[in-house]
C-alpha cells in the first residue's frame, strides 16, 4: 500500500510540475498576443483578460496546483516538493522553442542536474504511513518536536516583519524570502492534513466535524495569504532571476525539515538512504541555481520619454507648442 501510495505521489506531482510548467509558456503566449493588441499588463492594461491562450494557462495553472495538492495526501513531503524543479525544467525547454528564450549550455547542465537529483529522490524516498484521522494528524502536530520548531518559525517571522522588514527589507532578499518560505512550510503540512480530512471524508469517514480539521484549514488560509504577500513585494523589489533560484532553495528546504519533523519522514530509513535523498536533493538545488542563472534576460521595454518644446510667442507656430511621445502605449 505504502508503494503504490508512493506511485501516485510521484505520478501527480510529475503531472503538476508539466501542467505548471506548460501554464508560464501559455500565459506569456497570451500577454504577447494581448500587448500586440493593446496596453501591457505591466503598464496597467487588461487586455490579456481577452485573450484565450492566457487563460488556457491559468486554466493549467489550476489543474497543476491541484495535482500537486493531492500528491501530498499520497507521498511524503520529501519526494514531492523538490520535484517542483521539473516544472522549471520544462518552462526552459518550450521558452526555448516557442517563445525564442534560449537555453544555454550551462542551463542544459542545470536541467541534467535536476533530472538525476530527482531520480536518486524518486529511488530512495521513505515509504509514509497515512494516518488514518485528522485527531492522528493533531497527535502529530502537538508533539514537543514539532511545537519547538513552530515556536522557532513564529519567533523568526515575527522578528522579520517587525524588526527586519522595516530597516532590511528593501535592501536584503531574505528578509522577503525568508518570511515567505517560513509561512510556505507551515502550509504545506496544513495542506498535506486537510488533504488526509479530504479523502477520509470521501471515503465515508467525516473530518469536518472535527475542529482540528478547522483549524488546519484557517492556519492553512493565513500562511497562504501571509506568504504570497511577501513573495509579491519579493518580486516587486528585486529581480526575478535572484527572488526564484532562492525562494526555491529556501522553501524547499524548510519544508522538507518541517514534514520530517511533523510526519517522520525519515523514521525507518538507514543511513546511506537518508544520505542518498539529501545528495539527490542538493544535485537538484544546485541544478535550479545553474539553470536560473544562465537563464537570457528578458529585455526590459523602452523606457518612454517625453519631448516638450515651451510655447514662445516670438516663434512661429511650427517651432512651438510640440510635444514627442517615444512609447506605442500612450497611443492606447
Amino acid at each position: 500500500m505504502g508503494a503504490s501510495d508512493n506511485t501516485r505521489g510521484l505520478i501527480l506531482a510529475m503531472l503538476s510540475s508539466l501542467f505548471i510548467g506548460a501554464s508560464f509558456i501559455l500565459k506569456k503566449k497570451g500577454l504577447q498576443r494581448a500587448a500586440a493588441a493593446g496596453t501591457r499588463a505591466g503598464v496597467g492594461g487588461y487586455t490579456y483578460l481577452l485573450e484565450p491562450l492566457w487563460w488556457a494557462g491559468m486554466i493549467t495553472m489550476i489543474g497543476g496546483e491541484v495535482a500537486n495538492f493531492v500528491a501530498y495526501i499520497y507521498a511524503p513531503a520529501v519526494l514531492i516538493t523538490p520535484l517542483g524543479a521539473l516544472s522549471i525544467i520544462i518552462s526552459a525547454v518550450l521558452a526555448h522553442f516557442m517563445l525564442r528564450e534560449r537555453l544555454q549550455k550551462m542551463g542544459i547542465l542545470g536541467c541534467i542536474a535536476c533530472i538525476v537529483g530527482s531520480v536518486i529522490i524518486v529511488i530512495h524516498a521513505p515509504q509514509e504511513q497515512t494516518p488514518n484521522s485528522v485527531q492522528e494528524v493533531w497527535i502529530l502536530a502537538i508533539q514537543p518536536a514539532f511545537m519547538i520548531y513552530v515556536a522557532a518559525t513564529v519567533s523568526i517571522v515575527l522578528a522579520l516583519t517587525l524588526h527586519f522588514e522595516p530597516l532590511y527589507g528593501q535592501t536584503n532578499i531574505v528578509v522577503y524570502l525568508g518570511i515567505c518560505s517560513l509561512m510556505g512550510a507551515l502550509t504545506v503540512v496544513s495542506i498535506k492534513a486537510i488533504g488526509i480530512a479530504i479523502k477520509l471524508t470521501l471515503e465515508g469517514i467525516n473530518q469536518f466535524a472535527y475542529a482540528q480539521t478547522w483549524f488546519f484549514l484557517s492556519v492553512a488560509v493565513i500562511c497562504v495569504i501571509t506568504q504570497l504577500n511577501y513573495l509579491n513585494k519579493a518580486l516587486d523589489t528585486f529581480n526575478a532571476a535572484l527572488v526564484s533560484p532562492i525562494y526555491y532553495v529556501m522553501f524547499t528546504t524548510l519544508t522538507i525539515i518541517a514534514s520530517a519533523i511533523m510526519f517522520k519522514d525519515w523514521s525507518g530509513q538507514d543511513l546511506s538512504s537518508i544520505t542518498s535523498e539529501i545528495c539527490g536533493f542538493i544535485t537538484v538545488l544546485s541544478g535550479t541555481v545553474i539553470l536560473h542563472t544562465t537563464r537570457e534576460e528578458e529585455p526590459a521595454p523602452p523606457a518612454g520619454n517625453i519631448t516638450w518644446y515651451d510655447v514662445d510667442s516670438s516663434k512661429g507656430l511650427e517651432e512651438a507648442h510640440l510635444i514627442t511621445l517615444h512609447n506605442p502605449d500612450y497611443f492606447t
